[in-house]
């Protein structure tokens, strides 16, 4: 790699087990950057032991001071190329990368994304659920009350969701997703591509009960199916039980939607003709 007036920020995506599904462009980049930041030096230099890159480390993690960051920037403003890698998969997600890629685009630094291997698209699309939507969640709160809201928010997602998680505490989500979620599809993604990798499929209750007799160890994503349109609509028909619909649609236009859009939202929730609403509309609001 030439040196430029300001050099590049690459974000190197590295194995999440297997060594194999390294590629070849970020080896190449590896081998000529300058330096390589890394989220743990150690662990990272046993990658590049094994494909006998020699590259400089330095290391850069969550607990890096911000004169770490400028030490980089300022490496990177002198012309000098720099590799971004984290312990496994792509740099920047559930890690400190993001906050370095602010600072270089802030910089007016080139950042180059090297794609790669990641444990959350792994597990999605071998999980057997809908990949056409989905919201990556990463890791929730260890804090039990924390966690149980954050899954209070999500209750209505309708897009699967992707879950980092750590062996010791799955058991715990598992029993808080099936007290907020009901018993949803769910897949536990255990040690992706390495030899004893692992997927449970089943129903939130099932996939507590096995973890309960077998407890997991390493790495694991956990996959979620979102609110299906059926549990949606018991849902509305649960809370709009009691309501009529020209009372629902109020409550709409009280909450700011134009009559127009309560309409088309009150027809879409209920399941109804929107000529049906539409006639209650005119004839009672």
């Amino acid at each position: 790699m030439e040196h430029k007036t300001i050099g590049t920020l690459f974000l190197c995506a590295t194995p999440i087990g297997n060594l194999e599904d390294i590629t070849l462009r970020v080896l190449r980049a590896l081998k000529e950057v300058d330096c390589i930041a890394a989220e743990d030096t150690r662990h990272t230099r046993k990658l590049l032991s094994h494909f006998d890159i020699h590259t400089p480390l330095i290391s850069y993690h969550s607990h890096s001071s911000e004169g770490k960051e400028e030490h980089l920037i300022n490496r990177l403003k002198k012309g000098e190329n720099v590799a971004l890698v984290s312990d496994a998969g792509m740099p920047g997600i559930s890690d400190p990368g993001a906050e370095l890629v602010k600072l270089a685009l802030k910089n007016e630094i080139a950042v180059v994304p090297l794609p790669g291997p990641s444990a959350g698209i792994a597990a999605l699309v071998a999980s057997g659920l809908p990949t056409h939507k989905f919201v990556f969640e990463g890791f929730l709160s260890n804090q039990r009350k924390t966690r149980r809201k954050q899954l209070q928010v999500l209750k209505s997602e309708q897009r699967t969701m992707i879950f980092y998680e750590s062996p010791h505490r799955l058991k715990d989500t598992l029993k808080d997703m099936l007290q907020e979620f009901g018993d949803r599809h769910g897949v536990v993604a255990r040690e992706l591509t390495k030899v004893h990798e692992e997927f449970r499929r089943g129903v939130l209750s099932e996939l507590l009960v096995h973890y309960d007799n077998n407890h997991p160890r390493g790495e694991i994503c956990l996959i979620v199916e979102g609110l299906t349109k059926e549990d949606l609509s018991q849902e509305v028909e649960d809370q709009w039980s009691d309501t009529s619909i020209a009372e629902h649609l109020e409550a709409l236009i009280q909450q700011g939607y134009s009559k127009k859009e309560a309409i088309k939202q009150v027809a879409q929730l209920r399941g109804l003709p929107k000529r049906e609403v539409y006639a209650v509309a005119h004839g009672g609001l």
